[in-house]
């Protein structure tokens, strides 16, 4: 007879902080099961449907970030009121009071805790005071409902959309579990009316789906956190006892590890949602196949640079005032799409580097846009060459725990390059490079490839889809294990 151990039972659970709820925690298995068999048992009854999908959907919060899950639900229904007072407010004085409530109150609370103990510490640097920080922990996804939540009110005050009467709506919106943690940020006059739309998942929604989910986790758990334990946090930890060639190899790594962390969580959230009947745009278009810094802006975390554009860029302005307040709202966009991204100066220069490159790219397009000097293919490559190191050459901010990191990487791959012991270093580190070349091959594959693969996975059985997650299984747990399989580099 089996002896469950229902104390062990009711500990797995609760939330731990030491192992929080992700995708790739083995508990996710147990919770999306148990969420799918619930949720497609009330697939019929769309408001059923959304209480079953609300409920998992904080719980998945509370087993992520603990009682953070509060944070989530109070933002919701302050916002689902505040909407409602901007939406039937007579004048528009009483509706831009509502939204400057809205937007003060949201962006307060994402201040309070993404960036108070950066302010204090930025005062003490300054000032030579002694404030002691107050180590605020941050809750997860705070960055991307926040955005959700302010675009929602916007759209409201602008007349875009009508306020959803059904609170669950709502908070579903904010807290929908395959978007919670890394995005896409939706939009509510996107997301909401799929909610109230007839169950319905083809065989291509699947096939999708599946294919999505699959290279999604393989981007994140298999390349992406290889790549990182075995080459690149060994070098940007400590970039001076590395020589130059062998920075800009990690750099080149870090690349890749950041293209597959972000768009693979954002191909497995895209992936489930397909599943539920739910559509959540693309998040990524091969974005290193950009020939300009504007064009890697439109291929790259499509909903936050749109999220940009929409609320922040066009809110400034846009380019509707002359040509030098275009380039100062480029600019502050990006600055503050930068410091979005994390309370760092590292952060702040990023999105600095960007917004400057973005004014120059329109001047560059402006005066030699038309001119033709090399053929067609050879501008492609080389415009693309210049485009992909500048962007790399930002994330070497972006990646670096601080200034001071960012500044030695810089100085030992401009003052320190040198081929000698490559081939030691090649020959140690292959395997995160080969893993590196892995993840490039797939970044370059065309997306027509893409579709036509999941358009003959239709036609197979569910055995396939069986054996290729069983196939999933084995490498991943093979390179979970990899750095004892593996030699790993550790000569400096």
């Amino acid at each position: 007879m089996i002896q469950i151990d229902w104390s062990n039972v009711a500990q797995q659970l609760l939330y731990n902080p030491k192992n929080p709820l992700l995708f790739n925690n083995g508990f996710f298995v147990f919770f999306f099961f148990f969420f799918i068999l619930f949720y497609y048992l009330f697939r019929n009854n769309y408001r059923h449907r959304a209480i079953i999908l609300t409920l998992f959907s904080l719980y998945f919060f509370y087993k992520a970030s603990g009682s953070f899950v509060v944070i989530v639900i109070l933002s919701a229904l302050f916002n689902y009121g505040i909407s409602k007072f901007i939406y039937k407010a007579q004048s528009k004085t009483v509706k831009k009071i509502g939204l400057w409530i809205s937007v003060l109150a949201n962006l307060g609370v994402l201040f309070y805790f993404k960036y108070t103990d950066f302010f204090i510490q930025s005062i003490n640097d300054i000032g030579h005071f002694k404030f002691h920080l107050l180590h605020i922990l941050l809750p997860i996804g705070i960055s991307f409902f926040t955005f959700e939540n302010l675009s929602y009110c916007i759209d409201i005050y602008r007349e875009e959309i009508e306020p959803e009467d059904n609170v669950i709506n709502y908070m579903l919106f904010l807290a929908f579990f395959p978007k919670l943690v890394m995005g896409p940020i939706v939009r509510a006059k996107d997301f909401i009316p799929q909610l109230k739309q007839p169950y319905v998942v083809s065989q291509t929604d699947f096939s999708k789906g599946f294919y999505l989910i699959v290279s999604g986790l393989i981007k994140k758990l298999i390349i992406s956190d290889y790549i990182t334990l075995n080459l690149v946090n060994y070098v940007f930890d400590g970039p001076a006892l590395h020589n130059g060639f062998e920075c800009l190899m990690a750099l080149y790594g870090y690349a890749i590890v950041i293209y597959c962390d972000f768009s693979g969580y954002s191909d497995v959230a895209i992936g489930i949602s397909k599943w539920l009947g739910i559509t959540i745009p693309t998040n990524f278009l091969s974005p290193y196949q950009s020939k300009s810094i504007t064009e890697f802006w439109r291929r790259w975390h499509i909903s936050l640079s749109s999220w940009l554009r929409d609320y922040l860029y066009i809110s400034l302005g846009g380019n509707r005032k002359g040509k030098l307040r275009t380039q100062v709202n480029l600019f502050l966009t990006m600055f503050l799409g930068g410091f979005w991204h994390g309370a760092s100066w590292n952060f702040i220069i990023w999105g600095s580097l960007h917004g400057v490159a973005l004014i120059f790219n329109k001047y560059w397009s402006q005066f030699f846009g038309k001119i033709v000097i090399f053929p067609r293919i050879v501008s492609n490559i080389l415009y693309g060459i210049i485009t992909f190191h500048f962007v790399i050459f930002c994330w070497i901010f972006f990646k670096s725990a601080n200034l001071v990191i960012a500044q030695q990487y810089i100085h030992q791959i401009v003052y320190q390059f040198t081929l000698q012991g490559a081939e030691t270093f090649l020959a140690n580190y292959k395997y995160p490079l080969l893993m590196m070349l892995l993840g490039y091959v797939l970044h370059l594959i065309p997306d027509r490839i893409a579709d036509k693969w999941i358009a003959i996975q239709t036609r197979f059985s569910i055995v396939y889809y069986v054996v290729v997650l069983m196939l999933f299984i084995v490498l991943y747990a093979f390179f979970k294990s990899a750095e004892t399989v593996f030699p790993i580099y550790l000569q400096f």
